[in-house]
């Protein structure tokens, strides 16, 4: 299969890297002046993965739509729109496969429903799940889902991007699938927020009532709240919660210790954009309006945090 990625950054250029490593024609396409374009093109590598010589790079938007049968895009989600206008004019009705964890500032618009806003009707499928650059590189192999609002789709990429490094799983809701994996990354920023605190412990409660939280929203906008334990979200908290890796996690552990962060973390815009969606849905999202105080409201960490998880005795857990 030719498959052009679109975006570079560290989960695009593991995308790219993957994609060759399995036996598809792979372009991967940057920006003009990206730093990471501009160190790959000159290397090769990103300090984490090196390029085969088959991989094509090119900063030639055209051209590497041109080149393919597929599109998988792997930039910052609140990018998504502007990087589908210029698109636009050079698509061919290949299908999408959007490589990224976040809802739409201001719209509360899941990232299909961005394509489908800009693009018009088109096929596209979500990659979602855990996972780590760091940890694929060397081998260790972990389970993704594909969902798609097309079932043909979602069986040819399941197939086609299955293999002993990544077992991709069918998703059967993609409804919960795009929020179940958005919101993780709010629940990651929390995780880092208890670590910053020295309230580790306290992350066995976050991973009990986070996915009821998120599962109440996803069956308001019509999705299946099961959908919330599966890898999408739950089964991303290792990923998201626990590992040195996570930038979400990094993050909130940052922040509360006043250092600066400055590799992107989705949740971040993501926390806005699902209170968006609750007030929309009419569900309260206690977690989410937390880290929100936190970091968009300047409120003080430890206070926001005890509230959260000292609530009174009479108030449901979950």
């Amino acid at each position: 299969m030719r498959v052009s990625v679109l975006g570079c950054g560290r989960w695009g250029s593991f995308i790219a890297w993957y994609l060759n490593h399995i036996g598809h024609e792979v372009t991967l396409w940057g920006r003009e002046g990206s730093k990471n374009l501009e160190h790959l093109r000159a290397s090769r590598e990103n300090g984490i993965l090196t390029f085969d010589s088959k991989i094509e790079i090119t900063s030639d938007l055209a051209a590497a739509v041109a080149h393919a049968e597929v599109l998988a895009i792997s930039i910052n989600s609140q990018n998504l729109r502007e990087l589908l206008a210029r698109l636009r004019g050079h698509h061919r009705g290949q299908p999408l496969v959007l490589c990224m964890k976040g809802i739409e500032e201001g719209t509360g618009l899941r990232l299909s429903e961005v394509a489908a806003e800009v693009l018009g009707p088109v096929e596209t499928a979500v990659w979602v799940g855990p996972g780590h650059v760091q940890n694929f590189v060397k081998g260790v192999p972990n389970c993704m889902v594909i969902d798609a609002n097309d079932d043909g789709l979602r069986r040819r990429l399941v197939e086609a991007f299955s293999s002993d490094l990544i077992r991709f799983y069918y998703g059967a809701d993609l409804i919960g699938n795009e929020v179940g994996a958005a919101a993780k990354n709010v629940i990651g920023i929390a995780a880092g927020m208890l670590d910053g605190l020295g309230l580790t412990s306290l992350k066995g409660a976050l991973i009990s009532r986070g996915p009821r939280e998120i599962a109440r929203l996803i069956r308001a906008m019509g999705g299946d709240e099961l959908s919330v334990y599966g890898l999408s979200h739950l089964g991303d908290f290792e990923a998201t919660v626990f590992s040195a890796y996570s930038h979400n996690r990094r993050f909130g552990e940052a922040f509360v210790r006043g250092e600066p962060y400055d590799e992107l973390a989705e949740g971040v815009r993501t926390t806005r954009a699902l209170l968006t969606l609750g007030e929309r849905y009419e569900i309260d999202l206690p977690i989410c309006r937390a880290v929100s105080a936190v970091v968009h409201g300047g409120r003080d960490p430890r206070e926001i945090l005890s509230k959260l998880f000292m609530r009174s005795l009479k108030e449901e857990f979950y």
